[in-house]
């Protein structure tokens, strides 16, 4: 339907050229007509009377182009490299550094290297700006785009990026570019009987690695298994029917999330289907401004349905929803068709999904302090039970809440979700206890 569409608008462009004025009767069309000849008056004068000679071709793209980025900034013309370069990434391959960025005043940004990339092994960290590539200055380049595309290239070739990062002196880090396979799920069995989740972005592969994360740790922990920590942190989205297809893998029913387009017919709701994949045990989901998209439709669908728990920081707020129409031969066009609404029918489009729990990142540091129990007075009663004396109250496992595993650094944020979970299921043990 969506490919319809497109087909109806292009051929009214394209009448619209070959109809003169005159034939006009309705206003607004007239109007139509004068602009679209006031765009061929300056095409016909650019690629006339411009100081270098420019392609029809390298014109009309940069006019779709500049048309499509007016409108909203997810709206784009993709040529036919970006195109296939998208259609490799929501496959969950492609080539490149392994890095996720963005502009900020003019400097790319890394937003996170990817786990088991070029990226990670050469050490670049979020929060890193990459001032030059192989020399030149970012600052003097056309926007982002083109600082990607210098940093991509060729698998096995090098390059050579300038870091400036907090309270250093700006360093030199030579990369040599792979093929890039992300495992958008990964996870880990935690401390405690926790399974931990991370979804690093939405492809085609998120649904069945979500599948086989929840049964291996199953099998791996077995009865020990007390919850769930699903991590959405810095994950910028991906593909829609993935993000309803995790929503409801921890569902039994309801609502999942409703689009509502300009045209009413074309509005959609998606319902979730019978099944819990997680079998009612407490879920935790982690999100901050870093998560957006499809990651906010899954944590909105599991906050409304009272599902999970969310816990961390504002995420992004992107509300909206982008078609991708090929034109063939000509790439393609990423067309915001849509806003999305969660369960409950609000939009989350520039305001974020508030956590229930809002806990910031932070670096814990141990203070020593000088404490006395009543086994250090002098005279002190025995225990009858005759248990230790100077046991430390505040000993025993509560240091393992703060667990990520496999000499992973220190993670606030994750530990405050397993504490949270462990309250959970120490409550729920008392409740059920005779």
């Amino acid at each position: 339907m969506k490919h319809g569409l497109a087909a109806v608008l292009i051929g009214a462009v394209v009448v619209a050229f070959s109809v003169p004025l005159a034939l006009s009767q309705d206003d607004s069309s007239t109007d139509t007509y004068r602009q679209l000849d006031l765009f061929a008056t300056v095409f016909e004068r650019v690629r006339a009377d411009y100081v270098e000679e420019v392609s029809d071709e390298e014109l009309v793209e940069a006019a779709i182009s500049g048309m499509l980025a007016s409108l909203d900034p997810h709206s784009s013309y993709l040529d036919q490299d970006s195109f296939q370069d998208m259609q490799v990434q929501t496959r969950g391959s492609f080539g490149g550094l392994g890095i996720e960025v963005t502009m900020e005043n003019g400097v790319v940004v890394v937003v996170s290297p990817i786990d088991d990339t070029p990226a990670a092994a050469a050490g670049l960290q979020a929060n890193d700006r990459i001032i030059s590539i192989d020399g030149e200055p970012v600052l003097e380049m056309d926007g982002l785009s083109e600082a990607v595309e210098l940093m991509r290239g060729p698998v096995g070739t090098d390059v050579v990026l300038t870091i400036q990062r907090e309270d250093q002196e700006p360093f030199d880090v030579s990369i040599t570019r792979d093929v890039i396979r992300i495992q958008s799920v990964r996870y880990r069995a935690e401390a405690g009987g926790i399974g931990y989740i991370r979804i690093s972005s939405f492809t085609e592969q998120t649904d069945a690695g979500l599948e086989d994360a929840v049964a291996n740790l199953r099998e791996e922990m077995g009865d020990n298994l007390i919850g769930f920590v699903l991590d959405l942190r810095n994950n910028p989205g991906g593909l829609l029917d993935q993000a309803v297809l995790v929503a409801d893998a921890f569902l039994e029913q309801g609502e999942i999330v409703s689009t509502r387009s300009r045209h009413e017919e074309d509005s959609t709701r998606y319902n979730a289907r019978a099944g819990d994949l997680a079998e009612g045990l407490p879920l935790v989901v982690l999100i901050n401004s870093g998560s957006a998209s499809a990651s906010e439709i899954v944590a909105g669908a599991l906050q409304d349905h009272r599902r999970a728990v969310l816990l961390g920081t504002r995420s992004f707020g992107k509300g909206s929803v982008q078609t991708v129409v090929p034109l063939p031969g000509h790439g393609a066009m990423r067309l915001t068709t849509a806003r999305y609404y969660t369960p409950s029918g609000r939009s989350i489009q520039a305001l974020g999904i508030e956590p229930d729990i809002e806990v910031h990142q932070a670096n814990l540091e141990e203070v020593e302090v000088q404490r006395r129990y009543e086994a250090d007075l002098r005279g002190a009663l025995d225990n009858p039970d005759n248990s230790p004396e100077g046991v430390d109250p505040a000993d025993g496992e509560p240091g393992a809440g703060a667990s990520v595993g496999d000499g992973q650094p220190f993670d606030y944020q994750l530990s405050r979700a397993i504490d949270l979970i462990r309250g959970v299921s120490l409550f729920a043990e008392r409740m059920a206890s005779p």
